[in-house]
């Protein structure tokens, strides 16, 4: 289907900036297309599933979705015909290390003021496999090797030239963004700086707060002042942390034995930060705790469990037993742990083991949207929302389902008829890399 989209891909930049001419007369906006994808089956995830169903476009707004016989289609929408086909929301992954992500070195175990942002690489062909695997919204962060390895990026993965191009801005137009922390084996080393035990972590995350509390009135006294005589000395770290606390941004919390994961509820009810729960591979132990709290779950199915000791109780049940409890859930891929582009499968290992299929299909779109705070605009089919959708050629939890496109803001970025894309979706040679060494002496 990309060779429809050829015109809607050339005239993009016309749409997405006026032109600017030296005369005063201003130029007329150009219409904005409208897309209508008729005769699917429809998951809007925010309501029931709907048979011959259409998903109406204009631009990068979806402004109708219901059955088919029910939607007026203007005469100058470009029509495409999904009969046989399944339309689901872009599926968002809320834990990926995708894009040569990178974060915090060996100085420090906490390191609040790395940015993510300044890492990542936008021409990595895993943002490309990403986009095969149906995956529309990313929450990039660094690694688990740290308490605090720094801030992450949650980002749109369209096609852009710099990741500022891909950054989600939030109304005030500062990136939207949480902050990695982790506890547990990964960031226990047998030397300082580093803990050394579990109990030692918690303490030096405490003492760390207790700074940033302090950092936090002084700031707060600064601005109610507003006297452009005094200065105010920065510390980009505090200043992270003070963020934490006063609920700017929320903290995205590795954590997989039970005794950990409630080391983590305790320090959010000491020092009152909202945080998500990532992997918690014990989740079954301490689910009525977890529920209790009112804390998000971002869970992470593996094939072949294992991997690490704190890991060895893992359960493919943690989806049903939190769904049970009503804890707010999602998926995530922790790419390269689990290839991005088998992301659905991840949601369908979660139904085999007790996830309904409803709340399956939410942990990959609107709960991934609600844990980043991004639910206004993406995660389900609505009226009003950004068109990030995937159109599937059957069932969503079939092994035999494939991904045939994959449409970021209205504008298709992935199509399994394209040979480059299909190389991206299947593997084969080159697939993974941005170049093939084709003598010596290259490096990437």
């Amino acid at each position: 289907m990309r060779s429809r989209n050829l015109l809607a891909l050339a005239l993009a930049p016309l749409i997405a900036f006026p032109l600017i001419y030296s005369s005063a007369r201003e130029s007329p906006e150009p219409e904005l297309k409208i897309q209508a994808f008729t005769n699917a089956t429809i998951y809007p995830v925010s309501s029931p599933k709907i048979e011959n169903a259409t998903l109406l476009l204009k631009g990068d707004t979806i402004i109708a979705v219901g059955p088919s016989d029910q939607i007026d289609i203007p005469a100058d929408a470009q029509r495409i015909d999904a009969t046989g086909k399944t339309i689901i929301p872009g599926l968002i992954c809320t834990h990926s290390h995708i894009g040569s992500v990178s974060g915090a070195d060996s100085s420090s175990p906490i390191q609040p003021e790395v940015r993510v942002l300044d890492s990542i690489d936008v021409r990595d062909t895993s943002i490309n496999k990403a986009r095969a695997g149906g995956i529309t919204t990313v929450n990039l962060m660094s690694g688990s090797g740290h308490l605090l390895s720094g801030q992450t990026l949650y980002l749109k993965l369209r096609e852009g030239n710099t990741v500022e191009d891909l950054s989600i801005k939030l109304p005030d137009g500062s990136l939207a963004y949480g902050v990695k922390m982790a506890n547990g084996t990964n960031s226990i080393r047998d030397n300082g700086p580093f803990p050394g035990t579990r109990a030692k972590s918690a303490a030096l995350v405490r003492q760390k707060f207790l700074e940033a509390q302090v950092y936090q009135k002084k700031r707060a006294k600064h601005l109610e002042e507003n006297d452009p005589e005094k200065t105010f000395e920065r510390d980009l770290a505090l200043e992270t942390l003070a963020d934490i606390l006063d609920g700017k941004r929320t903290v995205h919390h590795h954590t997989h034995r039970h005794d950990d994961i409630l080391t983590v509820l305790r320090l959010k009810e000491e020092f009152g930060f909202k945080v998500v729960l990532h992997h918690v591979s014990e989740a079954w132990k301490v689910a009525d705790e977890i529920a209790a709290a009112d804390v998000p779950c971002s869970l992470i199915f593996l094939d072949s469990p294992g991997g690490k000791l704190e890991a060895r109780d893992f359960e493919w049940r943690n989806g049903a037993e939190l769904e049970k409890r009503g804890v707010l859930t999602a998926l995530h891929t922790d790419d390269p742990i689990n290839d991005s582009r088998w992301f659905l499968r991840n949601a369908a290992i979660g139904v085999r083991a007790g996830m309904s299929r409803e709340k399956a299909l939410e942990a990959l779109t609107l709960s991934g949207a609600k844990i980043l705070d991004l639910d206004k605009s993406v995660g389900s089919l609505e009226p009003g929302k950004q068109a990030d959708f995937v159109l599937l050629s059957g069932d969503p939890f079939s092994i035999y389902t494939r991904i045939l496109e994959t449409h970021i803001e209205g504008k298709q970025v992935f199509d399994l008829e394209d040979p480059q894309d299909r190389l991206f979706a299947e593997g084969g040679y080159g697939a993974g890399h941005n170049r093939q060494a084709t003598g010596c002496c290259f490096y990437r």
